[in-house]
């Protein structure tokens, strides 16, 4: 029977690690994340999961207590599911079979942390999932397979990051006979033609009213709750910028950026002389 340890966080975690029992692997431990209480919990447990399945699990292992049970476990595979620290090439090399990693992003595009994130601030169009080979730099081995699912120009974070979900599990559940069989064929990444990014703070999603409406608007998607929210300061109150829509048609007033009320709705300049209609505001007035 083959086996793996699987490394796992999230809901891809949760629905990754159910396509490998569904398979029929032979899961040897789960290595995961405690849950954060500064962080809010939106998503599925991978460590319930693991628990419910009379899976063997660690949370947070120290790296010479993970090494040890590594090396116990003696898996044929390891893979990793939006687990979020980096596996050192000594762990890696103790999977014979291949140690294989889920990424939310079309990589090469988006290598790095907060994919989803930053496919929807940058304007993207689509993005998706990608399973590949681990190596030593983050998010830069050999293709196994990946999938493309749409953004639509008002999708939020949420939205997308449902879409890469059930791509996910789509791509592993496809790739996986192959990569047992032996018979998968991978396909080296052009980094050069991609792009890298670090994680983002919730102090990242303050507006600058000087740039223009499209990137405010895909800022305010990128951020929107669960994620901690775009927001601008005026008069010493915080408000959250919560939905917005660029205005057709019209244009902002000369010299003026940022918020205002007009009648019973909000509205926004922009840098680029376009306006934003706030269609959803915390606190709303």
């Amino acid at each position: 029977m083959t086996s793996a340890v699987v490394f796992a966080y999230h809901d891809v975690g949760v629905r990754c690690l159910q396509v490998l029992l569904d398979a029929g692997i032979d899961v040897k431990l789960v290595v995961t994340h405690r849950d954060d209480p500064a962080e809010r919990v939106w998503f599925a447990s991978v460590a319930e999961l693991a628990r419910s399945g009379g899976l063997e699990t660690l949370l947070d292992p120290a790296p010479a207590e993970l090494e040890r049970r590594l090396r116990e476990a003696a898996p044929d595979f390891n893979f990793s599911f939006y687990y979020r620290r980096m596996l050192p090439p000594a762990l890696l090399a103790l999977a014979p079979r291949g140690a294989y990693n889920m990424h939310g992003s079309l990589l090469p595009r988006h290598r790095g942390r907060a994919p989803v994130n930053w496919a929807i601030l940058l304007g993207d169009t689509e993005t998706g999932a990608t399973l590949h080979e681990m190596v030593e730099k983050p998010d830069a081995g050999r293709i196994v397979d990946q999938m493309a699912v749409p953004i639509g120009a008002d999708d939020q974070a949420i939205d997308v990051f449902r879409k890469v979900t059930d791509a996910a599990e789509t791509v592993l559940r496809r790739s996986l006979p192959g990569l047992i069989a032996g018979t998968a064929r991978l396909r080296a990444q052009d980094l050069a033609r991609g792009s890298y990014h670090g994680g983002r703070k919730p102090e990242d999603g303050r507006i600058d009213w000087a740039k223009s409406a499209a990137e405010i608007h895909n800022l305010v998607r990128a951020v929107a709750p669960p994620f901690p929210g775009a927001f601008t300061d005026e008069g010493g109150r915080r408000r959250i910028i919560l939905r917005t829509r660029i205005e057709p048609g019209r244009r902002a007033q000369p010299g003026r950026l940022g918020p205002y009320r007009e009648g019973g709705a909000w509205f926004a300049d922009c840098g680029d002389n376009r306006v934003l209609r706030l269609l959803q505001i915390d606190p709303p007035t």
